[in-house]
């Protein structure tokens, strides 16, 4: 192995020390790969090291710290920090992109509060699962690079397996860093954040006399852009925690998420989530007030009067729903079959979904059906109220330029043949746990081209038997 290959950068480290603590991997027994990202560790160029994977060997440059961070939970503000995480450094790719790296379940730190800092294998290879499932939609995300058992035992409701996920993300800035600053520094901290944010992922508006306004404009306008996608595929997040807003626009935590099969748009799976703060139709709204904490904290370096910095950020906030709407129309109108936008477009949009939570239908085969021209299956497509809307489907699409053929493309581009259905997912993870891979990669292999329309995606196509229980996630601590 050619260690040289690491060549960590430690910018991060550059912040006043109010921002995180030094610290090390806590050293595990018996390490044993379970899986490794050879794709994505060729883009990194970065070699398989279980020793580095399990905590228990530094690669050179490494100098491992743990951020610190606070977070409004479900709306209450709480001090958090990594305290089952440790970041080794980032990775400056031949593209010139930075990317963290972090071992996720890697032992205790100074934020720990209490806990054991340390991670089981469903959770972990779960997160994997997902996470690479939300790559190959394109949408942004972090990336699972590897999952290392320990050989060690987590203890929660029962004894489970230990792992640790290499976890790599564009960065781990939150909106809870930024809330972390102001509530435990001065301006000036908050100002060093936001440089150093700027510089790592806004470089374009840091010759600005405004650069902060311009800064709280882009990740307004990431965040924005992030929650129509997920809303377009039926991703829930669980646990919209400012904790769990990433600064640089990507899904980061996946605790306890999932994709809706049924369209339910009040639907919920966190077990914690009881009064469905998080729920699917939520999510762009409670972007918003998260959004809104971000925009306090800068409020002093927007301008000098605090009346006038209210004005600035109130208005940016606004364009949240402007950006929002237009990339979740759009959206929707590819997902239909349609590139340029017609007055009647958002009313024939509520027209389906109203139809479809009315009959309980799948929210991504219904949109399968429509692009395969085979409406079989759910009790949607024998309604009446279905086929007269239909009707006026098929009138609107005759008005695009594009023929048939163009069209069903597109669809095909916008409308995933699968997605990461949460019984297949627990399948795969109780073998996975047992031992047995081939179930999880074998998933994996079709979730990473969803859009492939493959006969191997076939069987991962239907939702779970009718009467088969309502489906609950966990945070997975």
């Amino acid at each position: 192995m050619n260690e040289q290959k690491w060549n960590f950068e430690q910018s991060y480290a550059n912040l006043p020390r109010l921002f995180f603590t030094r610290g090390s991997p806590t050293f595990v027994t018996h390490p044993e790969l379970v899986i490794f990202n050879e794709k994505l560790a060729k883009k990194l160029d970065l070699p398989l090291d279980l020793d580095v994977f399990a905590g228990n060997k530094l690669p050179p440059e490494a100098k491992p710290l743990a951020q610190a961070y606070a977070g409004h939970q479900f709306g209450y503000f709480n001090l958090l920090g990594d305290g089952r995480a440790i970041l080794l450094g980032e990775k400056r790719t031949s593209d010139n992109e930075i990317f963290d790296v972090q071992l996720k379940g890697s032992g205790r730190t100074p934020y720990s509060r209490g806990g054991d800092g340390l991670a089981a294998l469903g959770p972990m290879l779960r997160e994997y699962i997902i996470s690479e499932a939300m790559y190959g939609l394109g949408i942004p995300t972090t990336r699972s690079l590897a999952v290392v058992k320990t050989g060690e035992v987590v203890m929660r409701e029962q004894p489970l397996q230990g792992a640790i996920l290499t976890r790599i993300a564009a960065s781990h800035l939150r909106v809870g860093t930024f809330e972390y600053a102001a509530h435990f520094g001065e301006v000036e901290d908050v100002k060093a954040l936001a440089d150093y944010a700027i510089w790592r992922h806004y470089s374009e508006v840091e010759a600005s006399d405004i650069k902060y306004l311009l800064f709280l404009r882009e990740v307004i306008k990431k965040q924005a852009v992030l929650i129509a996608q997920w809303q377009l595929v039926g991703f829930i997040h669980g646990v919209m925690n400012t904790d769990n807003v990433a600064i640089s626009g990507e899904t980061i935590d996946y605790g306890p998420c999932a994709f809706m099969d049924i369209y339910k748009p009040d639907t919920v799976f966190s077990f914690v989530d009881h009064n469905g703060r998080y729920a699917y139709k939520k999510q762009p709204q409670i972007a918003v007030w998260n959004l809104t904490r971000f925009a306090e904290v800068l409020l002093p370096l927007l301008h000098e009067k605090e009346e006038e910095a209210i004005k600035l950020a109130k208005a940016e906030l606004i364009n949240f729903w402007d950006v929002y709407h237009d990339q979740w129309l759009s959206g929707m109108g590819q997902k239909l079959g349609w590139l340029r936008s017609e007055a009647e477009d958002e009313a024939l949009i509520q027209e389906l979904l109203d139809l479809m939570e009315e009959h309980k239908a799948d929210y991504t085969n219904t949109f399968r059906g429509l692009t395969l021209g085979i409406l079989e299956g759910m009790e949607l497509f024998d309604s009446r109220e279905f086929n007269e809307w239909y009707d006026r489907w098929q009138e609107r699409i005759k008005r695009e330029s594009a023929n048939s053929e163009e069209r069903k493309r597109l669809m095909k581009q916008h409308n995933p043949s699968i997605i990461p259905r949460n019984h297949h997912v627990e399948e795969a993870l109780t073998a996975a746990e047992s031992g047995d891979l081939t179930a999880m990669e074998k998933l994996l292999a079709v979730l990473a081209d969803p859009f492939a329309y493959t006969l191997e995606q076939e069987e991962y196509v239907q939702p779970p038997e009718a009467g088969s229980g309502t489906y609950q996630t966990f945070c997975g601590t």
